[in-house]
């Protein structure tokens, strides 16, 4: 029992450090544990359904075409995932949202190993993970706040991002290793595995602390499409939460989508094939990483406004450099930035938009906030376009400059932006 006592104890000094202060809060940690396992299985689900899919039918159309139909239900469900998770329990949404996803990764898992695997098996399980994903998000990023104190909450966001960009680092080279070693199916049933660890950790959450505070009571005689429109219209009404919606808008309309034309960059431009595409993703998740960082260890010290519209704005004007460069080398290097820029806006977004919302609300605002996944898939139409007609280079130039003249324009339009804290 002695060691036992002693890992626990050198656990709980690590908790004191200031980057890991929230997990000192029992449910945020059990909470934080899940996000791991989720985010892995996510990560690893970006490498297998694609590969499954190409193996499948050798289309690159339909390689392009199974993640394209995943915007579809982020598009019609979000409003109703975000009045859900102010309505009812944010804990058994979590719980309900996990279990379906890991059912469907089982199911795909099982189809895989006894040959039976159709494309159309990877179509629907496709919208089906974008739906239940799409109610998984607001009840697990306004739960955050149900769990920590206010002053925790930029710390809990970061810890939270932490998390996500190592999975984004990791969790696709472990669905290669397992895609080579076991095949497509090995790689979902390891994913199965963790969405069961996940919920776990989940099902040990305190029912008391994962309701939305007023939920029940304030939304009982209000119906589903009422509530919507009540978030809506809160959302447009606070100037601060409106700002901060905005910021994510134009960064996933203009800015974002850059990443669709990376593999030409890769090949044509910079003429470092895959292996090059590989280390520009892991150098932006470098400099995505060494933001959550940052942003956990100091993000309740920082100017909130000025770092979402500077962040941005940086963001910008690096995919524009990264544009105009010939060298490999100083790519990296740009990537680094860009990685740094888009988590640092993107995480101090989210942190002002759950602080300045009401528990009633934070649900619903939240669901707005992740609605920029749809935006973006129409900058990423909108880039490809362009591309076609100015050049892939001239096309992530414009569209970057674009982005960052917007927080320009917000910081003109919305001069007290620049003050949130």
């Amino acid at each position: 029992m002695e060691p036992v006592r002693g890992a626990w104890s050198s656990l709980r000094g690590l908790t004191r450090l200031r980057a890991l202060n929230s997990l000192q809060h029992r449910d945020y940690r059990l909470l934080w544990f899940g996000h791991v396992f989720t985010s892995m299985a996510f990560w690893m689900d970006q490498v297998t359904r694609g590969w499954l899919i190409y193996e499948l039918t050798d289309s690159t159309v339909q390689l392009g075409l199974v993640r394209g139909v995943q915007a579809i239900p982020i598009l019609l469900l979000s409003p109703i995932a975000g009045s859900a998770a102010d309505r009812y329990s944010r804990r058994t949404q979590i719980l309900i949202s996990q279990v379906i996803d890991g059912s469907m990764f089982a199911a795909l898992a099982v189809l895989i190993v006894t040959g039976q695997i159709q494309p159309w098996h990877v179509y629907v399980t496709a919208i089906g993970m974008a739906a239940v994903q799409t109610f998984q998000q607001p009840a697990r990023a306004a739960i955050i706040s149900d769990v920590v104190p206010t002053k925790n909450l930029t710390n809990a966001i970061g810890l939270n991002s932490i998390i996500f960009n190592v999975a984004r680092s990791t969790g696709p080279a472990l669905a290669g290793v397992l895609i080579a070693s076991l095949g497509t199916g090995g790689a979902y049933g390891m994913q199965a595995l963790f969405y069961l660890l996940a919920t776990f950790w989940t099902l040990r959450l305190r029912p008391a602390n994962s309701a939305s505070g007023a939920g029940h009571g304030a939304h009982g005689a209000v119906s589903f499409g009422q509530s919507i429109v009540e978030g809506w219209m809160f959302s447009w009404r606070n100037e601060t939460v409106r700002t901060g919606l905005l910021i994510t808008m134009l960064a996933s309309l203009f800015i974002v989508p850059f990443t669709t034309l990376l593999p030409v960059f890769a090949r044509d431009i910079l003429n470092v094939g895959a292996t090059g595409q590989g280390l520009l993703l892991t150098a932006m998740g470098i400099g995505a990483l060494g933001s959550a960082v940052m942003i956990a260890t100091f993000g309740d010290r920082m100017p909130r406004g000025l770092c979402m519209l500077g962040g941005v704005a940086l963001y910008g004007v690096s995919v524009v450099a990264f544009a105009a460069s010939p060298w490999f080398q100083v790519s990296m290097i740009l990537m680094v930035i860009v990685g740094f820029a888009n988590v640092c806006s993107h995480a101090l977004v989210q942190t002002v938009i759950q602080t300045y919302s009401p528990a009633e609300f934070r649900g619903r605002a939240i669901a707005l906030f992740h609605m920029g996944q749809v935006v973006m898939t129409v900058g990423s139409m909108l880039i490809g376009s362009l591309a076609v007609m100015f050049g892939t280079a001239w096309s992530v130039a414009l569209m970057g400059s674009a982005g960052a003249l917007a927080m320009l324009a917000v910081h003109l339009v919305l001069p007290r932006a620049w003050r949130i804290r």
